[in-house]
């Protein structure tokens, strides 16, 4: 029966199967059934034989027959080599004797961080490898991670004896992180350097916003073996190709990892790696990084690992471009003439109890300690998983609990002793859409434009009665004759947080470090869902009524949107720009943009008020060349800087454009 489920799940999951529940201590690996049996098995699965049942049933009498010897059976891997019995012991999630095998293959190297990086890396790489192809489990994998944690666990005492020993402790290798120009952002890139550290390479962190020559200049000036970089905005993405260029012109040939929430391993593969001859990797999160830099610096699997990459990127490339060629675009007018279809009514719009920008008392840390969502927090850990369920989870449950525990702590100082100073800025305008753009008015009079606000539209061609949809659509047409409104904010948390971020820093306590800069961010979004109650139940006031747990917060059971720029469903990070002059943001928060548009401190946050009853989220997408050259013209930007801006978007090669006959 194992057997039989254990090949059922793995080619059902191949058709399409979703999800299954299923015990995990009862599931085998499939890899490791017996192919004897796997062929009995799946000759009744897939009907192959007239007689494949009678031959599974005659079989099982013989396991039948055979009694104890299965117990004498199971027990056979006790008497393998100790690397063998590490491997098994992580394949089948057996913790009953780890430490004694661990303390016996201890024995046998002169490091204790040596298990960790043979014997135990080799069995949890081989979990990895089946867990990828669909051979192994989600639940299996959970106790693969147990088993390597209970192993760690027991050598943790012995590295850190030998680390004050000094015994061989030199650094495996250099690596360089750097957040590239223009970007803010460094939780990902610290969780990084953390684990890199741990396994004893030396990180040379340059910190943010770091222009291309500093981490190029720093590269060569300290030796290093590999560069990581590291951006959460899409404009960080040009900046990481440029980078790339530029290494190719310096004749450069170290490695250069690509990390960060906007990073895919599809535009590394198709937008970084084409511009430089040097291995270029996407890592996906803290916990690959370790054995990709320990493959780039092996003497004996850097070639094999580089080519794998290589190859595997050429594929990526490939299936890239033929799903480009084959998506289907319909022109900005046909677009446009496709537009969300709403019947515009007066009592769907409701005036606002104040226009204009709002002075706000700055919210209280407590309050805003009400509104966290907490799910992202955990995701910032590389714990996956909803909260409160994830308290539950066999793998992340304990560790997540003792996370939020330490984030209680924390959370209780930062209120007690005012660790963070909150900022916001909140502004209610009347307006009405003209095409694809908003028109801000100064007054109520609606005589004279006080802003602009340019929207972009959907272009993949739709099913039937799918609308093409743009953030514009909204907002009722000028020429409806009714007068709409919108908002727009901007929120911080982060000013405050530099004095005890220096002191954690000063005190090499990664850990709180990097859980403060976690809680001031999940703080900014907190005081972006409170803002948005305030305008919806008093400002604005079209639900004054509204009364809603946190949980429905988090779940958008309200009515209304806050889109941001440079994300989805308004993916100019320019935009922001308007947003900014508009609410006089930069003066009333003390938040700045940078160059690229990333807002500092890095735990802010700002956003546009929808308040519509249909307003929902959506993506924008692939955009084709004529909506880009259409919106070039009205932000009165040229089409090469747009291009730039909305390089993700793009849904063509400005590269490969022909020329304009003369």
């Amino acid at each position: 029966r194992e057997a039989m489920h254990s090949s059922f799940l793995y080619h059902a999951i191949k058709a399409g199967l979703d999800m299954g529940i299923v015990n995990a201590a009862q599931l085998e690996v499939y890899e490791e059934v017996p192919k004897d049996l796997l062929e009995l098995v799946e000759d009744v699965i897939f009907n192959r034989r007239d007689d494949a049942t009678e031959r599974l049933v005659d079989f099982a009498e013989t396991i039948k027959e055979q009694g104890s010897k299965s117990s004498v059976k199971k027990d056979e891997w006790r008497s393998l080599p100790v690397n063998k019995r590490l491997e098994h012991a992580l394949l089948k999630g057996i913790v009953e004797y780890i430490d004694e095998d661990t303390e016996e293959a201890r024995q046998q190297y002169d490091q204790a961080l040596s298990v960790i990086e043979g014997p135990l890396m080799d069995g949890m790489n081989i979990v990895g490898d089946l867990f990828g192809k669909g051979k192994m489990f989600l639940p299996q994998v959970v106790k693969s991670a147990r088993v390597m944690k209970k192993a760690v666990a027991y050598l943790i005492p012995f590295i850190e004896e030998e680390k004050r020993q000094n015994k061989d402790n030199r650094p495996k290798g250099k690596v360089l992180l750097a957040t590239v120009k223009g970007d803010v952002h460094d939780i990902g890139k610290n969780i990084v350097g953390v684990v890199l550290s741990c396994n004893n390479y030396e990180v040379i962190d340059l910190g943010v916003m770091v222009p291309t020559q500093k981490i190029l200049d720093e590269a060569v000036e300290q030796k290093v073996d590999v560069i990581g970089l590291s951006g959460l905005i899409t404009p960080s993405l040009d900046e990481m190709v440029n980078i790339a260029k530029e290494m190719q012109t310096r004749g450069m040939e170290l490695p250069l990892l690509i990390g960060g929430a906007t990073t895919s391993r599809i535009h590394t593969a198709v937008k970084i790696a084409q511009q430089y001859d040097g291995p270029v990797i996407h890592v996906l999160d803290a916990s690959k990084s370790v054995p990709v830099v320990s493959h780039l610096l092996s003497d004996t699997s850097k070639a094999e690992f580089v080519d794998g990459i290589e190859e595997e990127y050429k594929k990526v490339r490939e299936r890239h471009s033929k799903r480009t060629q084959t998506k289907s675009y319909v022109s900005l007018e046909g677009a446009r003439n496709n537009r969300i279809p709403i019947t515009w009514k007066k009592e769907d719009v409701v005036r606002p109890n104040s226009t204009g920008i709002i002075s706000l008392d700055p919210p209280d840390l407590e309050t805003l300690r009400k509104y966290i969502d907490w799910t992202p927090f955990f995701i910032t850990w590389q714990l996956t998983g909803k909260y409160p369920s994830i308290f539950e989870d066999e793998k992340y449950g304990e560790q997540a609990r003792k996370l939020f525990d330490d984030a209680q702590k924390m959370l209780d100082l930062i209120v007690s002793e005012k660790w963070l100073q909150p900022q916001a800025v909140c502004g209610l305008f009347p307006a009405n859409s003209i095409g694809d753009d908003i028109e801000i008015y100064e007054d109520e009079s609606r005589s004279k434009v006080k802003s602009v606000l340019r929207m972009l539209r959907q272009q993949t061609r739709k099913r039937s009665g799918q609308p093409n949809r743009s953030l514009a659509d909204y907002i009722a047409p000028k020429e409806s004759g009714i007068e709409d409104y919108i908002g727009g904010f901007a929120v911080t948390t982060g000013h405050g947080i530099e004095k005890p971020l220096a002191q954690f820093e000063k005190e090499n306590d990664d850990y709180n470090a990097i859980m403060l800069k976690a809680l001031a961010d999940r703080f900014a979004e907190a005081a972006a869902e409170w803002l948005h109650e305030v305008v919806r139940k008093k400002l604005w006031g079209y639900a004054p009524d509204e009364n809603l747990y946190n949980e429905d917060l988090v779940r958008e059971k309200y009515r209304g949107i806050r889109p941001a720029p440079g994300y989805p469903a308004n993916p100019d990070h320019t935009e922001k720009e308007t947003l900014f002059e508009l609410l006089e943001a930069s003066e009333r928060t003390g938040i700045q943009l940078t160059e690229s548009y990333a807002m500092h401190p890095a735990s802010s946050v700002s956003g546009l008020f929808f308040a519509h009853p249909e307003a929902g989220y959506f993506s924008v997408g692939s955009i084709s060349e004529d909506q880009v050259v259409d919106y070039a013209r009205r932000k009165n930007m040229s089409v090469d800087e747009m291009e730039k801006w909305l390089g993700p978007n793009l849904a063509y090669d400005p590269s490969e454009k022909k020329e304009e006959p003369a």
